[in-house]
Order: C-alpha cells, then structure tokens, then sequence
C-alpha cells in the first residue's frame, strides 16, 4: 500500500534527493525543524572522516539553532534506505 506524502514531507524528499544527486553519494537526507525550516545533506567519506546524511542534516540544523526536529527523511540505494 501507498501512502500519500504531506506537502511538506513530500519537500523532504525532494531535498533529500537532490543533495544526493548532486554529488552522486549513497544517501541524502533532509531535516525539518521545530520552526519549519529545512536542511538538506548528503553522505561524506573522505579517507579521514565519514559521516551519514542525516548527521549532516541534523548538524547544520543544530547550527542553525534549531531546538528540535520535525521529521527527517533518508533516501539512498539500499531498500531500507528509501
């Protein structure tokens, strides 16, 4: 069964695929937070560091000073990943 996204989550998709696309990595992932606003991220991995989608996403929202999140979303290759 299939279900039909919010306006806004289907936005989180959105983001989350193009930040995915637009490096060719893994997973991209989107953040809403506590006010609304959206970030967007995609997987690193560089020899030195790596870090997921989401820890990105979640990270630049923190930055951002949001206090909480709304929702999340991570797209990516492997089935538990869409």
């Amino acid at each position: 069964m299939t279900e039909s996204l919010s306006d806004e989550d289907a936005k989180l998709v959105t983001l989350a695929r193009g930040a995915r696309g637009r490096i060719g990595a893994a997973r991209g992932a989107a953040v809403r937070d506590e006010t609304g606003r959206t970030y967007s991220a995609a997987d690193v991995t560089l020899a030195s560091l790596q870090i997921t989608a989401l820890q990105l996403a979640v990270a630049q929202a923190v930055a951002a000073g949001a206090r909480g999140a709304g929702a999340a979303v991570v797209i990516g290759d492997a089935p538990d990943d869409r």
